[in-house]
Order: C-alpha cells, then structure tokens, then sequence
C-alpha cells in the first residue's frame, strides 16, 4: 500500500521525540545489513505463539550464519491482535483504525484509501 520511502517518512516523523531512533531501509538480509552496520543484536517484537514459532526458526538461522543475536519482546496484550494486514483491510472498507496506528499513519491510509475510490 505504501512505498518504502513513505513507510520510513511515517516512521520518521512518528518516532521524531525518540533521539536514538535510526529511521533505515535494506533490500538483502537483515544479518547482513547488521554485519554492515556493526549491529550484534535484533529485537523482535511477537504478538503470539504463532510468531515465536517463525521467529525462533530465523532467530536460530541468524545466530548460526553471522553470530548476531535475537531478542524477543512480548507485545501488550492490547495490541496482540494487530496486523498490517488488518488495519488496511479495515481502512478499505471504511472502518476506523485510529486506535490501532499513530495519528501520521491513520491520515495516509483515509489518503490513499481515498484515492483508490474505495
């Protein structure tokens, strides 16, 4: 639905008040784009046992091909549901997704919802 470029214009402004926040973008490997970086660690967020079991398998494959480490953070029961793919089936049909995303996000899915004449 978005570009990378729009993706990291949202994040940017979103987490602006964060000062040790890095708005990046990679097309190859995550491993290798923290190889690139001097990155030792991922921190990956998961929303239930669905992803831990994805997660763990790359986790266990990163380690063992370039020694980077994974950690993983429990997402607030709040928002374990959320999906991208969710919130934009919502906002196609109209529904209201403005608990679910920052304020930035919420006005560029109306925009481009608009502009699909959906």
């Amino acid at each position: 639905m978005f570009t990378v470029n729009e993706r990291m214009e949202m994040i940017t402004k979103t987490t602006a008040h964060l000062p040790n926040i890095r708005v990046d973008s990679w097309s190859g490997l995550l491993v290798e784009y923290c190889k690139s970086k001097d990155i030792q660690s991922i921190v990956k967020g998961l929303r239930a046992v669905t992803d831990f079991d994805y997660e763990l398998q790359m986790a266990q494959v990163n380690l063992q091909a370039s020694g980077v480490e994974t950690m993983f953070m429990a997402t607030a029961p709040a928002h374990s549901f959320l999906s991208s793919s969710l919130v934009k089936e919502l906002a196609h049909y109209g529904g209201d997704v403005s608990s679910m995303v920052p304020k930035i996000v919420n006005e560029a899915l109306k925009a481009r919802v608009a502009e699909s004449g959906n």
